[in-house]
């Protein structure tokens, strides 16, 4: 296989566009070429979901950071941040100055739930909350946290994050990366109780392990559980049925939620989680009062069904965590309905199916919103294999501009467009390190907020290390 000298631009820093790039620089090495990778990215700091979409206080999962980091610190990878495709550049543009586009751009907005009274005042996506707890520059720095009792719609790890962060006690954060005015938001918060709803029952939720068991450990948090949701699971148990297929980790979980039924330590704050509820209306006049819910049950055939019977939860927000949904980008097919680049193995398709030379897909962008991170490097294989084998039999068009390394910066310069570059970025993150340092509560960085800032950071450090 013989390769030529390619450049590849990538749409999007975090994990999926990372993977890529280190998969990519990999591949062609393997294949005797070279590769020149830039990597583009519309925030001013690159790990994507890593930075904005985890839970501050589970540093556990930002250990990816460190991996991530030697992956855009190897030499052939350019990491040019502040820099929206679309706006900035475009998509054109950079199919001129490049064999080849990787969109790798995720999920960042919350997906519908079509309900009578979700649009209420004290109704929120799941999303658009962890954007302002993690800091995410694009979101207002104020978030209305004056409701006693929440509700959060959904049984995922999203949904347990959001729960965990409204019912957690501010001073159990003091330690992590939380920026400042989250934290003041959140001591100021009145809440008691936090409830969580799935329509299915306990053996179907979409946890992880680990973030159940962690549920369980906030201090001055008390789980507490409804007895008559483990009626069809205590069943079972009596008649010493194990349903087929149910995997070592729905047992784990089933053991953790038994293990905390009638539990209570009479702590200040209160943790619900209600299975079997499907939620059918939120309730209120001028702003959020309650969610009607039906009872359901999963029939044997796996669908969840209504039993007739109703219930009114009285809470004063609602957070909908029910997954995320991709953006589209201009010039990219884009479906709609699924919120995805549509792609066969990574390879983008037009609106007739046909591909789309030299555009690529690979993340949440490429196959939807799911999987663990563990995932999105083995998706990525599968794009770069094939983009490789295009580049191998030719059908990849050269560049039009011959030195776009240099003419891009030019380009962006030219408009305007304040650009951030991976030394700007070991400015800045030595700057949040220094700011965690001299914190009144010590802790392993504190958060730029405004894009501003982070980008005048940035782009000083920058200046400063030439």
């Amino acid at each position: 296989m013989t390769l030529p000298a390619l450049r590849v631009a990538i749409v999007g820093a975090g994990p999926a566009g990372v993977y890529a790039g280190n998969l990519l620089r990999a591949a062609v090495a393997e294949h005797g070429g070279t590769v020149a990778i830039d990597l583009f990215e519309s925030l001013p700091a690159p790990y994507g979901l890593i930075r904005y979409g985890v839970a501050p206080d589970h540093p556990r999962i930002k250990g990816i950071v460190a991996s991530l980091h030697e992956m855009l610190d190897e030499p052939g990878i350019r990491f040019l941040g502040n820099v929206e495709i679309g706006r900035d550049l475009g998509l054109d543009e950079l199919h001129a100055r490049y064999h080849a586009v990787i969109l790798a751009t995720g999920a960042i907005r919350d997906a519908a739930l079509e309900l009578p009274g979700i649009e209420l005042p004290g109704s929120y996506g799941a999303a658009d909350f962890v954007a302002w707890y993690d800091g995410h520059p694009d979101v207002p720095r104020e978030w209305p946290l004056e409701a006693r009792e929440v509700a959060v719609i959904g049984n995922g790890n999203v949904a347990l994050d959001v729960a965990r962060i409204l019912a957690k006690q501010p001073v159990d954060l003091r330690g992590t990366e939380v920026p400042d005015n989250v934290l003041a938001g959140l001591e100021a918060s009145p809440v008691t109780d936090v409830h969580v709803f799935g329509r299915r029952g306990p053996a179907d939720v979409k946890f992880t392990p680990i973030e159940l068991r962690e549920l369980g450990e906030v201090p001055g948090v008390d789980i507490v559980l409804d007895e008559a949701d483990f009626a069809a699971e205590d069943a079972l148990a009596a008649a010493g049925e194990v349903p087929a297929g149910r995997t070592n980790q729905v047992k784990i979980m089933l053991r953790t939620l038994n293990s905390w039924r009638g539990r209570s330590t009479g702590a200040p704050r209160r943790l619900h989680l209600h299975f079997h509820h499907a939620p059918l209306e939120v309730l209120g006049a001028e702003r959020v009062e309650g969610v009607r819910f039906e009872r359901a049950e999963v029939r044997a055939d796996g669908v969840v069904a209504g039993t007739g019977e109703h219930r009114d939860v009285a809470v004063q927000a609602v957070y909908r965590a029910v997954g995320y949904f991709g953006s589209p980008i201009a010039g990219v097919p884009f479906d709609q309905a699924r919120g995805v680049v549509p792609n066969e193995a990574g390879r983008v398709r037009d609106d007739g199916g046909d591909a789309v030379p030299g555009l690529y897909a690979t993340g949440w962008i490429k196959r939807g919103p799911v999987g663990l991170i563990g995932h999105t490097k083995s998706d990525a294989m599968e794009t770069v294999a094939n983009l490789v084998a295009d580049a191998a039999a030719g059908r990849l068009a050269a560049p039009v501009v011959a030195d776009a390394g240099a003419e891009v910066l030019e380009l962006l310069d030219a408009r305007g467009v304040e650009f951030t570059t991976w030394t700007g970025w070991l400015a800045l993150d030595a700057h949040e390190r220094g700011l965690g340092e001299a914190d009144r509560y010590p802790r392993e960085r504190v958060k730029l907020v405004p894009r501003e800032a982070q980008v005048r950071v940035s782009r000083e450090g920058a200046l400063a290390a030439r």
